[in-house]
């Protein structure tokens, strides 16, 4: 019977997780499914799954058969600590036949007699996504078969898991960032104002960001900006530093000043992040433009009667990692009547095999000082024609109406 036994078991778990009707279950339904069918095919007590928060330094219970209050009570288990702690960290298995305060952080387990433990991470992509136990209340050692019966199952709702997530980023992130560019441009006599965005096809949502916004005195705020990475974390630290800039747009008449402040603020707050940002303030009554710029590709100037070309911006490093910390330069421009403005990022010019010299060239043969509009329909239909981008695409145009 035994050797009958080990390939049943296998089968078994095989025909739980492959079941066709599991694949029109949301992610809750699944959990609640698998777990239900686990504590059955194991003979187990408890079944609970323990997913990695965002920070990936946490196990967060999520779901269980058996033990509601881990869930209920909302219960935290660090990385490399206690029993679950350490499947996470060496993402193998690891069973106990002791449980108690000097083997599991969660004293729900010993409270409730539970006599052996077994753990399995959950990886999906190469990524952990959690660790899901079984308990027994009374002493056992679980086979192998029976600890690849739970590893199938892992594998199973490891998948789940990444894809909701996934998913879910994605239109929270879609979602945040829309929320986040301006839903119209600021009307201000003389100068007229067009934008563009385009999310990348390969790289789904990103940090790229455009803004507009009047500031007090007749002038105008102007941002390009780039979050390095993507997702919904990329977006989160991109609404984040759009709004402190525009904070700091109020108190500090300086571009520069503002890109000093917003990168200090960023290397203490947003830890690992870098971002390129060019930001410009414009005198409508002087007719004059200061702009200082952090790792970011120079906007262009077209002015009638001369060649367009790229503003001889001081480019300071990146903002984080304190890059900056030796001071930050804005430049002053002028903007006479009829002068257009380009401002992007560098989705509109970078391409695969292409040198991006050869992008930025071509940005200013086809760029001229039209109205906006037309301008950034001139360089969308140059740059991008008839093939998707893969990267995201922000453009500003601004002109000096005569």
């Amino acid at each position: 019977m035994a050797e009958v036994g080990v390939p049943l078991i296998r089968l078994r778990a095989l025909n739980a997780v492959t079941d066709s009707p599991l694949k029109q279950l949301d992610l809750d339904k699944l959990m609640e499914v698998l777990l239900e069918r686990t504590r059955e095919l194991l003979a187990v007590d408890t079944v609970t799954v323990l997913l990695v928060d965002r920070s990936g330094t946490q196990l967060v219970a999520r779901a269980t058969s058996g033990f509601e209050e881990e869930v209920f009570q909302g219960v935290r288990v660090p990385v490399g600590k206690g029993f679950a702690g350490a499947v996470a960290q060496r993402r193998e298995p690891v069973q106990l036949q002791r449980v108690d305060e000097s083997t599991v952080v969660n004293p729900l387990l010993w409270e409730h007699g539970l006599r052996a433990l077994l753990g399995v991470p959950m990886i999906a992509e190469g990524e952990l996504t959690g660790v899901v136990h079984v308990g027994s209340t009374t002493p056992r050692r679980f086979t192998g078969e029976e600890v690849e019966a739970l590893q199938l199952v892992a594998d199973r709702l490891a998948v789940g898991v990444y894809v909701d997530r996934t998913r879910s980023e994605r239109a929270a992130a879609a979602m945040l960032q829309e929320s986040l560019l301006p839903s119209r441009l600021p009307s201000t006599e003389g100068w007229e104002l067009a934008a563009r965005y385009v999310p990348g096809t390969d790289s789904g949502v990103s940090g790229d960001w455009y803004d507009v916004f009047e500031l007090p005195g007749a002038r105008i705020g102007v941002v390009i900006g780039d979050v390095a990475g993507n997702g919904l974390r990329a977006a989160v630290v991109m609404g984040r530093l759009r709004s402190a800039l525009r904070a700091y747009a109020m108190d500090y008449p300086d571009p520069a000043d503002v890109l000093g402040k917003l990168d200090r603020k960023a290397s203490h707050f947003e830890t690992g992040t870098m971002a390129t940002v060019a930001y410009a303030v414009i005198d409508t009554a002087t007719d004059h433009m200061r702009i200082a710029v952090a790792g970011h590709l120079p906007p262009l100037l077209a002015t009638p009667g001369h060649e367009t070309c790229f503003l001889p911006a001081h480019i300071g490093p990146p903002i984080g990692f304190d890059l900056g910390s030796t001071g930050r330069r804005s430049i002053d421009v002028e903007v006479p009547p009829g002068a257009l403005m380009i401002f992007y990022t560098d989705g509109l010019v970078e391409r695969r095999g292409e040198d991006l010299d050869d992008g930025l060239e071509r940005l200013c043969r086809v760029i001229s000082a039209v109205d906006p509009e037309a301008a950034c329909a001139q360089a969308m239909a140059t740059m991008v024609g008839d093939q998707p981008a893969t990267d995201d695409i922000a453009v500003v145009a601004v002109r000096h109406g005569t």
